[in-house]
């Protein structure tokens, strides 16, 4: 499945929560929102499957892919167009194999050896980072900064989106620095419009990071 990293949202449960998870996710995506990856690192497998299946309904026709954050099982039952791994979660091998050659997998990368270590004939994009050090998530590894996107991004052979307390006014330099994308979670998750929020990215949503025939490696 083609797909495009440029401005890629993750949710979150409790910032959602009082807009709602569907209707953020709705209006990100009329926002200009190009990707979106279901996490929830509190649910039940059962919960967290009848969301994503909401989800993949509610992105029918879009052409916005439905990611999975580390749960296998959920992204096969809710039949989600891909999974996302960090480095301590489910193997790139088994989901790849579980998933099928045309599933979108990425792979969460800190650090250098991390990049060389990757199994990157098995996978679609990298997420690097976090840029900063963000409240987000409070089990992330070392902030990068900018320095460490430039020498992961430039280092990577596969397209790559920036993580980690980004926001609208960062976006031009995670471009500079290499990567095809920016992914956010506080910065449109619990905004008072999702939608707004989205379209504070457009900018840099609607610039040519990379050939296109790099943006969806097929396996």
């Amino acid at each position: 499945m083609a797909f495009d990293l440029s401005l890629y949202l993750v949710t979150d449960a409790a910032l959602c929560d009082a807009y709602g998870l569907e209707q953020t996710v709705e209006a990100a995506v009329s926002g200009g929102v190009t990707i979106v990856q279901l996490r929830d690192k509190h649910a039940s497998d059962e919960h967290m499957t009848a969301q994503a299946k909401r989800l993949k309904t509610l992105l029918a026709g879009t052409g916005v892919p439905l990611i999975i954050n580390d749960r296998l099982q959920v992204a096969l039952e809710s039949q989600a167009d891909g999974l996302h791994v960090g480095q301590s979660d489910a193997a790139v091998h088994e989901a790849r194999i579980a998933m099928g050659k045309d599933a979108i997998i990425g792979l969460s990368i800190n650090t250098l050896a991390q990049l060389q270590a990757a199994p990157v004939e098995l996978l679609n994009y990298v997420g690097l980072g976090p840029v900063f050090a963000t409240v987000s998530k409070q089990d992330h590894a070392q902030p990068i900064g900018f320095d460490g996107l430039a020498q992961l991004a430039n280092a990577c052979p596969l397209p790559s989106v920036a993580i980690g307390g980004l926001k609208a006014e960062h976006a031009e330099r995670v471009r500079t620095a290499g990567a095809q994308g920016l992914a956010v979670i506080s910065a449109i998750c619990g905004q008072p419009s999702p939608y707004q929020a989205a379209r504070a990215f457009q900018a840099f949503s609607n610039q040519d990071f990379s050939d296109p025939g790099n943006r969806s490696p097929s396996h």
